[in-house]
């Protein structure tokens, strides 16, 4: 069953329920009420009655009576015993229940479909005994009337219950509209793969309203969180590419002089480990990356021997000259890691885009460590450099196009450093190179 025919059926059912106990409550009033009157009036002409009879001790109470006799009841004395005295003008009331009581009864009876009220009053006869006069009176003008209210109750409740329909077929479409639109717009998004919106109306700030905007928020979310894993797919695969390369490197090296080298092969094979062990670390971090996490584990770092290390394994894979220059050891508090990755990522881009030498060169300033690595290769444009750390972003000269770079490394090690609380920077002149500036906290006692 359908939404709307739910609201119709509920709408409807629910009112009629109402209609019904409001009819059935203003029927039972309108009785009581109407009932009450009746009775409350024969009451008032017995007490008449017996007021006549008192006033009145020279007249016989039988010609009293016969002169407050109404058309359509009768009036009888019930001896306490005997058979009663009987007025009335129509045969057919005689045979209704009454009885002698010493108390005054007012009471509606209902024989054969027609309702009666009675009052029934003890006095003192002109005998001087106690009787007690009854008087009885068809209630016709209150079954006429109840027959009249029901009608005019049915034909109220249908004049009701048709513009409720109405109206709950206009509330239906109002709620729904929206709710279909919500509909169309996810089976098209899933259908085209779009990331399709809602347009909302300018409509009261109600629950239809932010339900629209509630759904654009989600398609703004889902889109981000899609082209965040986009992203990582496309930096996992560019972090991987370093390693990768140069474990190809020293198998083709294994290739050629691996048999006659014992020595060759000692060094590849730990080469070629140590670059396997930084992918499987490589790929962690990039998963913590894309869970949004911070720095992970911080530990006492020797930042010198950790870039001694690194440059080891470039200038070896590359057959590079890579100078370093250090006075002392200096300490940071980080995760190893992902420096290490941060320094992979400089050195490895210093190396594609220059030919010539590569320098790097570690120092203490003031309570901070600074990290340059240098290249003397094409340099970047000033337009260019506040822009090298956005992901995807390549400088659009030769120095993208020869590497076939996608703009990825700098932007994670921006992200790490950032994490770390350092700053990582770009200094550089057309035709004279580069230098990349990391700039991290010394380590404190």
């Amino acid at each position: 069953m359908k939404l709307r025919t739910k609201i119709q059926l509920f709408t409807s059912i629910f009112m009629l329920v109402l209609i019904l106990l409001i009819n059935t409550s203003i029927y039972f009033l309108f009785y009581k009420n109407s009932v009450d009157s009746e009775i409350k009036e024969l009451a008032e002409q017995t007490v008449t009655i017996v007021s006549t009879i008192n006033n009145n001790p020279d007249i016989p109470p039988t010609e009293l009576l016969k002169a407050f006799l109404p058309a359509d009841g009768m009036i009888r004395v019930f001896p306490k015993e005997g058979d009663p005295l009987v007025h009335t003008k129509t045969k057919e009331y005689i045979d209704l229940p009454g009885s002698y009581s010493k108390t005054e009864k007012r009471e509606v009876i209902t024989i054969n479909g027609k309702r009666f009220a009675t009052v029934s009053k003890p006095i003192i006869w002109n005998t001087g005994d106690v009787v007690t006069i009854q008087m009885t009176k068809e209630l016709v003008s209150l079954s006429e009337n109840m027959r009249i209210l029901i009608y005019v109750l049915s034909i109220a409740s249908v004049m009701i219950i048709i513009p409720i329909v109405i109206a709950g077929n206009i509330l239906a479409r109002f709620l729904l509209l929206p709710i279909k639109s919500l509909i169309s717009t996810m089976k098209e998004n899933m259908k085209h793969g779009k990331w399709k919106k809602i347009k909302v109306k300018n409509r009261s700030k109600d629950e239809l309203h932010e339900m629209e905007e509630t759904f654009n928020d989600m398609i703004d979310y889902l889109k981000e969180n899609y082209e965040m894993q986009e992203i990582f797919v496309s930096d996992a695969s560019h972090e991987l590419k370093t390693p990768i390369s140069i474990i190809k490197s020293y198998a083709q090296l294994l290739a050629r002089r691996g048999k006659d080298n014992p020595e060759l092969i000692h060094e590849s094979v730990e080469a070629i480990g140590t670059e396997a062990d930084r992918m499987q670390k490589l790929v962690e971090q990039l998963l913590a990356l894309a869970k949004n996490k911070e720095v992970l584990h911080q530990e006492k770092i020797n930042l010198s021997e950790l870039l001694e290390d690194t440059i080891g394994v470039f200038a070896r894979a590359y057959h590079r000259e890579i100078p370093f220059q250090r006075e002392k050891a200096l300490f940071v508090n980080a995760n190893r890691d992902q420096l290490k990755q941060v320094f992979y990522i400089l050195i490895d881009n210093a190396l594609k885009y220059s030919e010539e030498q590569v320098d790097v060169s570690i120092d203490e300033i003031g309570n901070n460590v600074v990290v340059q690595v240098i290249d003397y290769g094409t340099g970047i444009p000033n337009s260019e450099q506040e822009r090298i750390f956005e992901r995807f972003y390549r400088v659009d000269k030769a120095r993208s196009r020869n590497t076939g770079g996608t703009g990825l490394g700098l932007a994670i090690a921006n992200t790490i450093i950032t994490a770390h609380g350092g700053t990582l920077s770009v200094t550089s002149k057309l035709g004279e190179g580069s230098t990349f500036s990391v700039i991290l906290p010394a380590f404190d006692e």
